[in-house]
């Protein structure tokens, strides 16, 4: 360990640009499972800082310029970045693409945009750099003790950099959380449907907590309750843990529930609505997804909130707390919460079909086990699900996920009912119901549409009975010809 910039060459394992909480705790990481760590930051304050805080914990190599960084490094050299997202990672990358050799390898751990990392990983390929775009998930905490890392790039690179991450990576089952994902923006990918699963999760338990106060009756600490006996079961998970604690913080300065000080308004860092663009790029429903983003969205428009609140002339007063009510929200929430990761798979699937990418979903399962936001007891059964059929053409499918659904079916439509004759609003439980619904259904009204594209704009139609592409003449006579179109 040394304070203040070092002379040090060619000792570095591996290097992390960017000190703030994230970088700092990674490089942390890394220095307590034995790795020597090369560390730089732009403002070499914050660098300086973190060795005085934290520089007894294991072998630092602290550099004050770029150069004095990757000096540091060994060969093949590796460096992850941990920037802000956008310009700042591509100024990095070029400071570290113009000072490595052939086969160094240059790691981005934000939360990028899969396009940005695809383009980045071509640009570097060309110069004969390895360009890994990882995802990272677990917050400050997981960067420190145990993330669960999504990393792309070449086969290659991951030969270098895959022992490293997994000495870092969290353990579920005695198995590091991390797996090489697929070529190059594969990782950033897989990560930023993690976080659209992470926001339809959340916003089913944020109406649970909805259902179980404004129709059950009940209190933030009884609702607390509720969720860590539920924790004890199946939806056994750190999101609904975490949720306990937060109901039964109280606030220091009145007293009150801390869920009753904070303003109704969700923010957003942007992965939830790439999910769900890409998605219906893909052509892929993710309407469990799409509702959690909508729902931040409605939340953060308090003059539209206030101007429609304000015509009010009465709302529903809640229907009486129906019998065994708390199970029927719980059983609702876990048919909603397979409906929301089913349609996440179904993106990766699409995804990558769409941009040739070869990943194992049993394994991304496997790898969000532990240290990610969405780790849960549930991910084990989803593993299973991959293992019994990897051609799986939905969760839903699943003898498992069939059952459990089926099982709880009757709760959720009560629940949806209960919520809507009371002015609840359950976005993400009635459009996961919808959703289910949708794929049970033997008929569904786009025939009709079907029928009104074809009658103002001739788009063509396909017939039950009989293959071919077909097209009335809704301006003539109304007969029928065969069209070569594509009916679509």
């Amino acid at each position: 360990m040394t304070d203040g910039s070092s002379t040090r060459e060619g000792v570095a394992d591996i290097g992390v640009v960017g000190m703030a909480v994230m970088g700092s705790n990674l490089a942390r990481n890394l220095a307590h499972h034995g790795h020597t760590v090369a560390i730089y930051n732009r403002t070499t304050s914050r660098t300086d800082e973190v060795m005085q805080q934290h520089g007894s914990e294991g072998d630092f190599v602290p550099a004050h310029d770029v150069d004095a960084f990757v000096a540091s490094l060994k060969k093949p050299r590796t460096a992850i970045i941990m920037v802000q997202a956008g310009r700042g990672t591509d100024a990095v990358i070029d400071q570290l693409a113009e000072r490595f050799e052939p086969g160094d390898i240059i790691v981005d751990g934000g939360n990028a945009n899969f396009h940005d990392t695809i383009r980045r990983e071509q640009d570097l390929k060309a110069r004969d750099l390895n360009f890994v775009g990882a995802g990272i998930s677990g917050g400050e905490e997981g960067a420190l003790n145990g993330p669960s890392i999504m990393p792309g790039g070449s086969r290659e690179a991951y030969t270098t950099l895959g022992p490293i991450l997994e000495s870092i990576a969290a353990e579920a089952e005695g198995e590091p959380c991390v797996t090489h994902i697929g070529t190059d923006g594969a990782g950033h990918f897989v990560k930023m449907v993690h976080n659209g699963i992470e926001y339809a999760d959340m916003q089913l338990i944020a109406e649970s907590y909805d259902l179980l106060r404004r129709i059950a009756g009940h209190e933030p600490d009884a609702i607390a309750d509720v969720f860590a006996a539920w924790n004890e079961g199946d939806l056994e998970s750190y999101l609904i843990e975490i949720t306990a604690e937060v109901l039964r913080q109280k606030d220091a300065a009145t007293g009150k529930p801390f869920v009753d000080v904070v303003v109704d308004q969700a923010g957003s860092k942007g992965t939830g609505v790439w999910t769900v663009q890409n998605a219906v790029g893909l052509g892929v429903p993710v309407s469990g997804i799409g509702e959690a983003v909508f729902a931040r969205a409605v939340s953060s428009k308090p003059d539209q909130r206030a101007a429609v609140q304000g015509r009010e002339h009465g709302r529903p007063e809640p229907v009486a707390k129906p019998d065994g009510f708390e199970d029927d929200v719980r059983a609702a929430l876990y048919a909603s919460k397979v409906v929301a990761y089913a349609q996440g798979f179904d993106v990766i699937i699409a995804g990558a079909k769409e941009f040739g990418w070869d990943i194992d979903k049993g394994a991304v399962a496997k790898i969000w086990r532990a240290g990610c936001i969405i780790r849960a007891r549930f991910l084990n059964r989803i593993v299973e699900a991959y293992e019994r059929d990897p051609e799986l053409p939905t969760l839903l499918a699943d003898e498992y996920f069939a059952k459990a659904v089926a099982d709880g079916e009757a709760a959720w439509r009560r629940v949806v009912s209960a919520a809507a004759l009371s002015g609840v609003p359950v976005p993400g439980f009635a459009s996961a119901l919808s959703y289910y619904d949708s794929l049970s259904s033997t008929r569904l009204p786009a025939a009709l549409i079907q029928g009104q594209r074809d009658f103002f704009g001739a788009h063509t139609y396909h017939r039950v009975d009989r293959e071919g592409t077909f097209h009335t003449l809704w301006s003539g006579d109304r007969s029928e010809i065969e069209s070569a179109g594509s009916g679509h």
